[in-house]
């Protein structure tokens, strides 16, 4: 499979401030399995519906990948199996000491839940969400 272009960090709307610090907060359950959980742009779906249901607003960082990929390691969403590139059921996970921050987002996208579903058709519209 090819190395995407772009991989993404679902951040809730209270961890995000602006402009980008130079190190966001980590999420509990970052700080808890000792990555940064991301996914490319045919895991968000799936990522939002599992991870944030409970969230009205969010933003999705993006992260050119080519700069952070020494410091990626492509794994199961547990981080415990090793995993081909952009492979179904398969995430990028960042190991970098917990450093995300305005070095590494290329940009900032804010989405809100249409109803009780994501609305990622405005994202989608704009050619935003790449592979």
């Amino acid at each position: 499979m090819s190395v995407p272009q772009y991989i993404y960090k679902l951040v809730p709307s209270e961890l995000i401030v602006s402009p980008l610090p130079e190190r966001l907060p980590l999420s509990p359950l970052d700080t808890n399995d000792g990555f940064i959980h991301l996914s490319t742009a045919a895991q968000l779906p799936q990522t939002l519906g599992r991870y944030f249901a409970k969230e009205n607003k969010l933003y999705i960082l993006r992260l050119e990948y080519t700069r952070i990929e020494k410091v990626i390691r492509w794994e199961d969403p547990g981080g415990q199996t090793p995993g081909e590139i952009g492979a179904e059921g398969v995430f990028p996970h960042l190991y970098n000491d917990g450093q995300l921050g305005m070095g590494e987002v290329e940009s900032v996208f804010e989405v809100e839940k249409d109803g009780n579903n994501w609305d990622l058709n405005k994202i989608k519209a704009l050619e935003w969400l790449l592979y």
